[in-house]
């Protein structure tokens, strides 16, 4: 391995020990092509994580050493590195968890293995009330991406009608999200009601291609599931902007909607992103302009009586 490098971030020096692991063999990418990734979407990765408890996923061999999921900020941090403690009931455990506020904290992040951010929905000034709601249009082991394009303009279609603003990204895997900004009035729970009952009204117009059932084993694996259990307290996906460990190197890349009908997931990888970003910028960077009421979906939720299994049980995923 070559010696440790100083990078600049900001006002501040990270310094990347090993800056020429491989992480992607496949592809020949390495620690420092993954750092020099996040500096070249800087203001978009900042912009999805800032404020939010985020898990880390960390790959302290490269890719083929396996993954480590990292609640707890990882030992050795800077006095500049932010955190916000956590408590897990289902453990009984508190952890304090990174915060980003800066350019220079995922740069840390990554000195320290870190490929993946999956931040929570909600803001660390309360963490209990969700300032964003996340619509997981995850495929089906048979379902083709072209299912989940058609999906993607049904749910693109019931958000018009209820004047409500989604930001579509590619999932850096098979499927897409589509990010709401909501008022952060409400639990994890009634988020996640709602969410339910959105997806619902989305199957009823696509029952063809849509699912919310909730035991894997009985989706028909031709359809999409529309994931309405990734509004649970504590259930992360990867944010806007974050590299992918598997498939190897892709991005979770914000799109317009206008081009989900041709979109290639695949397209988006460490490698061409920062091209893309710095043509067009952050395609979420309006996000946070406008907050909306999830009402109406709670009074579809009441009518419907949208109640979700536990969000914990293990053989929905």
């Amino acid at each position: 391995m070559s010696d440790a490098i100083e990078l600049e971030v900001g006002d501040r020096t990270v310094r990347l020990s090993n800056p020429d692991r491989v992480y992607f063999p496949d592809h020949g990418w390495t620690k420092l092509d993954v750092a020099q990734y996040y500096m070249s979407v800087g203001d978009g990765i900042v912009r999805a994580l800032r404020e939010r408890p985020c898990m880390l996923h960390r790959f302290p061999k490269g890719l083929p050493g396996g993954k480590v999921h990292q609640k707890r900020l990882p030992a050795g941090a800077p006095d500049w590195v932010e955190t916000v403690q956590l408590y897990f009931p289902r453990y009984g455990l508190t952890a304090d968890e990174l915060c980003v506020t800066e350019l220079a904290q995922v740069i840390w992040a990554v000195q320290m293995s870190t490929v993946e951010f999956h931040p929570w929905n909600s803001r660390r000034s309360a963490t209990e009330n969700p300032d964003e709601w996340r619509i997981d249009l995850d495929p089906m082991p048979r379902c083709e991406f072209g299912t989940v394009r058609r999906v993607a303009g049904v749910v693109h279609e019931v958000l018009d009608e209820l004047g409500i603003v989604g930001y579509p990204k590619t999932s850096g895997g098979s499927g897409l999200h589509v990010y709401v900004r909501i008022v952060p009035e409400w639990g994890h729970k009634d988020v996640r009601r709602a969410a339910l009952a959105f997806a619902r009204e989305v199957e009823r117009r696509a029952p063809d291609d849509v699912t919310t059932t909730w035991w894997r084993k009985d989706r028909p694996d031709s359809h999409v599931f529309v994931d309405y259990n990734q509004n649970a307290r504590d259930h992360t996906i990867a944010s806007a902007w974050s590299i992918r460990g598997v498939p190897a190197g892709t991005v979770s890349t914000p799109i317009a909607w206008n081009e989900v009908a041709d979109v290639e997931p695949a397209e988006f990888t460490l490698a061409t992103v920062p091209a893309r970003f710095a043509k067009l910028g952050d395609l979420h960077a309006g996000i946070d302009d406008v907050h909306h009421r999830l009402d109406t979906l709670l009074e579809w939720a009441d009518r419907d009586g949208a109640e979700a299994p536990d969000p914990d049980d293990d053989a929905a995923s």
